[in-house]
């Protein structure tokens, strides 16, 4: 295409006429509005609850607006998401207790069993998803069953996250899960066989119509910080990088994800999101099938949050902007911390 060059000395008469000119598309809301390529829309979200046992709202002082909540105020919570369009929250719980195991993770009583069964009775239009995985239950704060005790192996390092017994306790959480009215389970964790163990756990309880949306592709990343406070799961020792990939590789998150779609995951995450676009774009390209999910984590929020706390930034318009380039990178849902405010705006 040719380009021409424009005198400003000659009168409008004498110039030759742009052939392109883009600014065309762009004069009005309304025409930006008509020829926009993606949309951003509230039923995009899926809004993370802090669930624990006792009465009201603890504020979680490293992510401002979220706190942890008693059963009844995540009802509360959900019946605002549901009135503003938001289609789907995630649970996860703080237990009364911790130990080895994490045993409440699994139990009748557990405040997340509590939490789904109020919100399917009271909020019977909002989709369900729960967080499979030990961190938050364990006395230790690891994802699994570590290598010490009756569980000791001698050709593992003491203290190591047990892979295969601790895809049996998994499937314990799933099904539970499942027997409360969750709609969907999400394994966390990332263990070798996660999906597979849940799949076939939930397949022999009755439970094959649940979903997996399994954290596929979840890096060793130090943007969960204000997380473990909020979910009170921070490792006692030691970190996540046995089993959390390492930030540097992308072949490998194509290789997980192509895993646990043969294993039957329904759904695909990327997490976190904001530094891992060309991530999501990557595995969204090579599965175009799947529905993708990413996860808008803890310290990104916070950082806007904090930005905007000091006037430096506007936080509606680079929260809306960061949650579209999520979308654009390939992102069908998003778990965002920002889902209620984000909402409000985009309506």
């Amino acid at each position: 295409m040719a380009i021409f060059e424009l005198d400003p000395k000659k009168p409008n008469s004498d110039r030759r006429a742009l052939i392109a000119r883009p600014r065309r598309l762009r004069q009005s809301e309304t025409l930006r509005a008509m020829v926009r390529e993606t949309e951003l829309n509230a039923r995009d979200f899926i809004y993370p609850l802090f669930v624990r046992h006792g009465q009201g709202r603890t504020p979680i002082a490293s992510m401002p607006g979220v706190s942890q909540l008693s059963v009844l105020e995540a009802v509360r919570e959900a019946e605002t998401a549901a009135k503003l369009g938001i289609p789907a929250v995630i649970l996860f719980g703080i237990p009364a207790e911790k130990d080895p195991l994490g045993l409440e993770n699994f139990a009748q009583d557990g405040v997340v069993q509590q939490a789904i069964r109020l919100i399917k009775r009271e909020v019977p239009e909002m989709l369900v998803v729960t967080d499979v995985c030990l961190c938050e239950y364990t006395d230790h704060g690891h994802c699994g069953i570590l290598n010490t005790g009756e569980h000791f192996q001698a050709s593992l390092p003491e203290g190591y996250v047990l892979n295969d017994p601790t895809l049996n306790v998994l499937g314990k959480v799933a099904v539970s899960h499942a027997a409360c009215g969750a709609d969907i389970v999400a394994p966390s964790g990332m263990l070798d066989g996660m999906v597979i163990a849940i799949r076939e756990a939930l397949d022999v309880n009755g439970f094959e119509n649940v979903p997996i949306l399994s954290y596929a592709i979840k890096y060793a990343s130090a943007f969960y910080g204000p997380f473990r406070d909020a979910a009170e799961g921070a490792p006692k020792f030691g970190d996540r990088k046995s089993h959390q990939m390492d930030p540097a590789n992308i072949r490998e998150a194509l290789r997980e994800a192509a895993l646990d779609v043969d294993e039957g995951a329904d759904m695909l995450m990327v997490k976190p999101a904001l530094a891992y676009l060309d991530v999501i774009r990557s595995v969204k390209n090579a599965f175009p099938e799947i529905p993708m999910a990413a996860y808008n984590v803890s310290g990104e929020y916070a950082m806007i949050k904090a930005a905007a706390a000091n006037g430096w930034i506007d936080e509606s318009r680079v929260t809306l902007e960061t949650l579209l380039a999520m979308k654009r990178a390939g992102a069908d849902l998003i778990i965002t911390y920002h889902a209620l405010d984000a909402a409000r705006w985009l309506n």
